[in-house]
């Protein structure tokens, strides 16, 4: 009896939890299939949680505001954005974990032991040394600006070394015998063994980049270049503002996202779960 009292207090809790994340999100998106009238006479209510009886109706402020900016130029750059960022990501951290796991060479211990440190240093308070370096480098202004400082982090170099450190050196020995360099070991023995890492590092990646706002707003100027987050932003400060129009253009920022973790959640929680252990 303590059992069930237990799984239904678990559940009960589970679900308002559930209903606390989800109700904003449903909000969003049913405010964007209706009229602005519409929105500000059912706020309160709720009939907030429905979209327009009319379905002519459900796809107008997706209309409206893509008549107003150039909302797909926007989608293309996050996009864009965040698929550089993706496979550099993959590609940079995962060369500097096999580096760490299977390479022995001078200061290795103090590099990693370094680089574990910064785990706990937040990225702001390094952003204007990045900014600097960006902008002695030239790049400030070009797209390069924001997939370059975007592609190694610490934590993703970590994940790949627990995961390169579990295959057995044994392996390597004979491929090596076989006359393989070791960038052909890394990129047809490692690498592929490695999928939940790099299904792990690739959707963080893909996440942090699509949602980045701080970053481009930096060291972007022409609008052109602008990801969809900095224009959401602008477009929000643009007169006029229609509520329906702003939730329509949230809703299209998210939808990747929830895409994004619904192919790959099962690989997500499979890398994080395994990271300490390095088993696959």
């Amino acid at each position: 009896m303590n059992k069930r009292k237990t799984n239904l207090l678990y559940f009960s809790l589970t679900f308002l939890l559930a209903v606390l994340f989800v109700f904003p999100l449903v909000w969003m998106v049913v405010s964007s299939m209706k009229t602005e009238k519409a929105v500000f006479d059912q706020l309160g209510t709720w009939r907030s949680f429905l979209p327009s009886a009319n379905p002519s109706e459900w796809l107008q402020p997706y209309k409206e505001i893509s008549a107003r900016f150039n909302l797909f130029q926007y989608i293309a750059n996050s996009i864009f954005y965040a698929s550089c960022v993706t496979i550099g990501s993959i590609l940079v951290n995962s060369m500097a974990g096999y580096a760490f796991a299977k390479f022995d060479f001078k200061g290795k211990r103090f590099l990693f032991g370094l680089m574990l440190a910064l785990l706990v240093i937040p990225g702001e308070t390094i952003m204007i040394t990045k900014f600097s370096i960006v902008q002695k480098l030239g790049l400030l202004n070009t797209r390069l600006a924001v997939i370059l400082p975007a592609l190694s982090a610490p934590l993703f170099i970590y994940m790949f070394r627990q995961f390169f450190r579990a295959v057995s050196n044994e392996i390597l020995e004979a491929a090596k015998i076989e006359g393989a360099s070791h960038f052909r070991i890394f990129w047809n023995i490692m690498l592929p063994l490695s999928k939940p890492a790099i299904a792990t590092v690739g959707t963080l990646s893909f996440i942090g980049s699509w949602n980045d706002y701080i970053w481009p707003l930096m060291v972007l100027t022409n609008t052109s270049d602008f990801p969809l987050q900095v224009a959401i932003t602008n477009i929000n400060n643009t007169q006029p503002t229609y509520t329906n129009q702003i939730m329509a253009m949230l809703t299209i920022s998210t939808i990747p996202l929830i895409i994004i973790y619904i192919f790959f959640q099962k690989y997500l929680v499979q890398g994080l779960g395994s990271t300490g252990t390095g088993v696959k």
